[in-house]
């Protein structure tokens, strides 16, 4: 743990910068990299290029179980250093390493038995699902490195560590970009293995930041009663881990259910409408990313806070934390807004395209401001150890509510394009409100608990 930041002593403040800067900072650089991929499968062809973005859902699976088990490993080693149990800290350090080693099984056989027929319902025809499977099959028998990388990343952020995970990333982007010609076309005694060669050098990066995070955990102070037999599976630290982690994967699920969902309506309108609106997409994503570092500010400050029983540091937190990603979401919301034709030009030169991306990030510069409110809420609901809720909170916003929103709308109502971002922008809103409202009952209720049963 850096001897600089002590996540229940020092202002939330500071905590909020030295946490949440470094994790932007990564996420940043880990868009760049998913962005350089997408480039040299450009310069493979344009099949390779449809073939990664076919890939995407399916390694999508991936991500969902990544996020979950690194959401459960902070908030449960977090909670333990708050309460001053560095020995049960580090058991959850090995179990959280077991956990992610079982986990890689289920997902690796899932990815290679289930790819075919996820493809074929996407409209791939047998040499699109042949050259995808090239890269996917590579992808998912390295799902055992992401799974023990996103572990001891847990582990780290647990500590308030979020630099170390932001090296891997930087380091990552420019190997990317020196392994990627490598292996796609060959150099001396390596061979070109076309789109393959973009998951090889993938897993090899993924593999050097494993060992790097590996280095970094085996040096912190939680570290000191990690012995071998810590190893030995243990059921009533898995059994937290899988309590905290499923919900948390679940809702991460419900994200692409939700992507689908929008797309299922845009597409009633036209591949232009969905160009635009994915390359919209992948602006708004940019200007999220600090609001996404904040998610995994609050969760390491919540944890050990929440451990701790430092309520009211945690109610602070939640109220600097909104206050820091509305406000900076109201200013990126007016860059977006004027800029939004400029933006999506950058993607593509099809008008109609542009014009369609612009409507929708128009409309996403309005929704902005509330979207911090879902993220650290999240945040808060993993660190209090409730997962359920977050899986709650996705249900309705992502599935339940906007799809029952959006056949209204637009096969009752008859409603335009634009009709669907308003739809989605009142349905964001709504639902945002009424958390800011439940979120008062809800901490007073989990400290109220808290309190008692201590």
């Amino acid at each position: 743990m850096s001897k600089s930041i002590k996540l229940t002593k020092d202002p939330i403040w500071s905590l909020l910068r030295k946490v949440t800067i470094p994790a932007s900072v990564g996420s940043l650089f880990q868009t760049f990299y998913n962005l350089v991929d997408t480039w040299f499968a450009g310069r493979i062809s344009a099949e390779a290029i449809g073939a990664i973005a076919k890939s995407f859902p399916i390694y999508f699976t991936i991500i969902a179980v990544g996020v979950g088990l690194g959401a459960a490993t902070n908030a449960l080693i977090g909670n333990s250093i708050g309460e001053k149990k560095v020995r049960v800290a580090s058991m959850y350090i090995a179990q959280s390493l077991i956990f992610a080693l079982t986990v890689s099984i289920f997902v690796t056989l899932f990815g290679l038995n289930a790819s075919n027929y996820l493809l074929g319902v996407m409209g791939s025809d047998a040499a699109g699902i042949a050259l995808t499977r090239e890269y996917l099959d590579i992808i998912f028998y390295g799902t055992f490195i992401v799974l023990i990388q996103i572990s001891l990343n847990g582990t780290l952020n647990a500590q308030g560590d979020t630099r170390s995970y932001r090296n891997v990333l930087i380091f990552s982007f420019f190997l990317n970009i020196f392994l990627n010609p490598l292996f796609i076309w060959g150099y001396g005694f390596i061979p070109g293995f076309g789109i393959a060669g973009l998951a090889i050098a993938t897993v090899i990066s993924q593999l050097i930041g494993t060992i790097y995070l590996a280095y970094k955990v085996n040096n912190c102070k939680i570290k000191e009663y990690l012995k071998l037999q810590c190893f030995i599976p243990k059921f009533e630290y898995l059994k937290p881990l899988t309590t905290q982690a499923v919900p948390v994967m679940f809702s991460m699920l419900f994200i692409g259910v939700g992507i689908f969902n929008i797309l299922y309506f845009i597409g009633q309108f036209g591949d232009l409408a969905t160009a635009g609106y994915g390359a919209a997409l992948r602006v708004e994503q940019v200007f999220l990313l600090p609001v996404i570092g904040l998610n995994t500010a609050v969760l390491s400050i919540g944890g050990q806070n929440f451990g701790a029983k430092a309520f009211d540091r945690i109610r602070e937190l939640y109220t600097k934390a909104l206050l820091f990603g509305s406000s900076f979401m109201v200013i990126a919301g007016i860059i977006i807004f004027f800029g939004a034709e400029f933006f999506v030009s950058l993607f593509t030169d099809n008008q109609e395209a542009v014009t369609s991306g612009a409507i929708y990030l128009k409309v996403a510069a309005l929704i902005g401001p509330i979207y911090p409110v879902f993220f650290i809420t999240t945040a808060v609901f993993q660190a209090v150890k409730k997962p359920l809720y977050s899986l709650y909170l996705s249900i309705l916003r992502l599935t339940a509510f906007p799809f029952l929103s959006l056949w209204y709308v637009i096969n009752i109502r008859g409603g335009d394009y634009e009709d669907i971002f308003y739809t989605i922008m009142a349905t964001n809103w709504a639902m945002g409100i009424v958390v800011l409202i439940f979120i008062g009952y809800f901490l007073n209720n989990v400290f109220k608990q808290k309190k008692t049963s201590f």
